[in-house]
């Protein structure tokens, strides 16, 4: 699909990833850009200059009845970022409590697929279009110290590969987007490591859905990833490994 001129929704799209989508959208001739964010009051104040191409929604994605509410409101929308995502940077047997992965799962997972299954029956309805999933290196690597979030972007992707099949039929294109290190809030405590900006991961997934990409690394970060993956998993495996000895 073209962005230009379509309709946009973009889960966790007050900061980070999500805002960085947001303003490449708009560049690239989005029609109206919808912005989910848990707090409409948390929004950056460059979006005034785009006047009437933002909405804000209130939307926690975790949350049915603001998933359904923002459903019934965005009833234009062609193209849906589900970026909105938790790190909570546990690891799986030595945290105190499964909370934390609890809610890695319930945002990262079952968030997202609520606002792909009530947003599906949108896009179809306007002709088709696409979802993009805005995922992670650690959903192709596992990472030990990352707790529940690394599961949940792992599922994610096999979604992702379900629904691409589930979706075909009805025009509607499912891209994962593959992202590394990114210079955001949720990755303040990466040190040592060059870090792509957040509108260079707009400008990704923007080209995943023009050009069709099933599944796109977004960022060096990522490809470097996918590339140690491919040349040496039992090294790579071992090197996560001692990170968390460490």
């Amino acid at each position: 699909m073209k962005v230009e001129g379509c309709t946009a929704l973009v889960t966790g799209g007050n900061r980070g990833i999500g805002q960085g989508f947001v303003e490449e959208l708009v560049d690239a001739g989005a029609r109206k850009v919808y912005v989910g964010s848990r707090n409409p009051d948390d929004i950056p104040d460059t979006y005034a200059d785009y006047g009437d191409k933002i909405e804000v929604l209130q939307l926690d994605i975790s949350n049915p009845d603001q998933v359904a509410a923002a459903a019934a409101k965005a009833q234009d929308v062609t193209l849906l970022v589900n970026n909105a995502g938790v790190f909570n940077m546990t690891t799986l047997t030595t945290a105190p409590t499964m909370d934390d992965m609890r809610s890695e799962m319930e945002v990262n997972f079952f968030g997202t697929m609520s606002m792909c299954r009530a947003f599906a029956p949108i896009i179809e309805q306007n002709g088709g279009g696409a979802i993009v999933n805005v995922l992670s290196a650690g959903g192709i690597v596992a990472v030990p110290n990352m707790g529940g979030y690394s599961p949940s972007k792992f599922a994610m992707r096999a979604a992702s590969d379900c629904m691409r099949a589930e979706l075909r039929h009805r025009n509607i294109h499912v891209a994962a987007l593959i992202v590394g290190s990114v210079k955001t809030r949720m990755a303040a405590h990466i040190k040592n490591m060059k870090q792509a900006l957040p509108r260079d991961i707009g400008k990704a997934g923007i080209f995943a859905v023009e050009n069709n990409i099933n599944e796109h690394d977004t960022d060096p970060h990522a490809v470097s990833v996918r590339a140690f993956l491919a040349r040496d998993p039992h090294g790579l495996a071992e090197s996560m490994a001692q990170r968390v000895a460490q």
